[in-house]
């Protein structure tokens, strides 16, 4: 069975203007102003940032015999990058290319920097990946410490992207995408086809320490539907956050 999963839907929110009031959330570069609602935007990138930093911390200090903290943190990778590589493939089937025949000359570079960057961070993920799964079964020093070097080289790599989308790329969606154009990116290659099951998964996890009012927005705009998933399982994501995050 599958949903349509709401990465980032448009606000009903506006100001006086008529423009959405965009999010500044902890962490993030800057905003982008313009008639698109940036607020699911924002929030998933705050999610990125929160679960990249967390998990290195993690992996540094977890004992490597706590089996149940490792198959904990190898669930939580494996869910952070299920949602980053979702995004980014959105990202570079659905946005890009549309804004790639309209962007000035001088514009373009940007574009070209993001398809890039998303290249440089794949590769990192997927050794990470490996690493985690190999922690969940052996206590191995050298695997490890492998983790904790490739979590240092994708934690900036992801961090400075996300800014450098954040100040460059976003206003270019803002010049250049209508609302209506923005809707069906978001229907067609970020909402459809993801199970259900991973819907139940993502809700807590985009929600996880978000300051409350930026919290109380997202359930306001995403409707009962998304609140009545989040009150259903934001409990049972608590509890296995702490059992990941326990030496931290």
């Amino acid at each position: 069975m599958t949903t349509e999963y709401p990465i980032h839907l448009q606000s009903a929110l506006a100001n006086r203007a008529g423009r959405p009031r965009q999010l500044m959330l902890p962490g993030q570069a800057a905003t982008a102003e313009g008639p698109l609602d940036m607020t699911m935007m924002y929030v998933m990138h705050h999610a990125f940032r929160r679960d990249v930093r967390a998990l290195a911390r993690a992996a540094g200090v977890t004992p490597l015999g706590d089996r149940v903290a490792w198959r904990e943190l190898d669930r939580r990778w494996r869910l952070f990058a299920y949602v980053l590589h979702h995004h980014h493939t959105g990202e570079d089937e659905g946005i890009w290319p549309l804004l790639a025949g309209r962007v000035t000359e001088d514009e373009r570079p940007v574009l070209t920097a993001m398809e890039a960057e998303h290249h440089r961070i794949d590769p990192v993920l997927e050794q990470c990946a490996d690493l985690f799964l190999r922690l969940t079964f052996a206590r191995d020093r050298n695997a490890r410490q492998s983790l904790v070097r490739a979590l240092d080289r994708v934690r900036p790599l992801l961090e400075d992207h996300l800014a450098h989308e954040e100040r460059e790329a976003l206003p270019l969606m803002q010049r250049y995408i209508t609302p209506e154009e923005d809707e069906r990116i978001e229907r067609e290659h970020f909402r459809a086809g993801v199970p259900l099951r991973r819907v139940f998964e993502v809700v807590p996890w985009v929600l996880h320490e978000l300051p409350p009012d930026a919290r109380d927005r997202v359930l306001d705009l995403t409707g009962p539907a998304y609140r009545g998933m989040w009150l259903l399982t934001r409990g049972a994501f608590a509890r296995r956050d702490r059992r990941a995050m326990r030496h931290v």
